[in-house]
């Protein structure tokens, strides 16, 4: 073999080589998302959960999706609406909620609810209308909390207030910084 063909091979195996290395660039986004872990996401449609306690009802929630979500941190989270129907000790729904948004924090026991959240004591007939609120059953008498802007209409006020804590029928409630009272006679809401 001569030395000239010695060295177009030698050259040709050295530009192989570069053009495979350069070739193998790794692009870091694909790499990290390779090495993420896999979350788990399961779906179910037209929920309907039975929260008792002794056997006894004391919510229902409904809501059109439900997604579990198997996270480094699992929640439960509820992206299209839910209402749920509280119950007294007779079996008798005492109070309502509504949001547009809802998730369930495992690991605290706490629902977060935010946009459009409603809250109706069906027997006094208080209504509660705030953009967050909490629920966490642990904290016994005071269910119901949030520290942002709220607004009570009552049979005959409108109480505007920052914060509130409230026991989970509504019955009992507390606007932590008041910021404005209109007195209406219930004649004047709308139905």
């Amino acid at each position: 073999m001569t030395v000239k063909h010695r060295n177009t091979s030698l050259f040709a195996a050295l530009l192989t080589g570069c053009i495979f290395l350069f070739g193998c660039e790794n692009n870091e986004t694909v790499v990290n998302n390779l090495n993420k872990k896999k979350i788990g996401v399961e779906e179910a449609k037209k929920v309907n959960l039975n929260y008792t306690i002794g056997g006894n009802t004391k919510a229902i929630l409904t809501a059109p999706i439900m997604l579990n979500v198997a996270d480094t941190v699992p929640y439960v989270e509820f992206p299209q609406t839910l209402h749920a129907d509280f119950y007294n000790e007779n079996g008798i729904v005492e109070s309502k909620l509504d949001a547009r948004y809802g998730k369930y924090k495992q690991n605290k026991s706490i629902v977060f609810l935010k946009d459009s959240v409603k809250v109706i004591n069906l027997l006094k007939g208080d209504t509660l209308y705030c953009d967050e609120l909490y629920w966490d059953r642990n904290r016994t008498g005071v269910e119901f909390y949030t520290d942002k802007p709220v607004r009570i209409r009552t049979k005959t006020q409108v109480l505007n207030g920052i914060g509130m804590e409230s026991s989970q029928d509504f019955r009992n409630w507390h606007i932590i910084q008041s910021t404005g009272t209109i007195q209406v006679p219930s004649s004047k809401f709308p139905g």
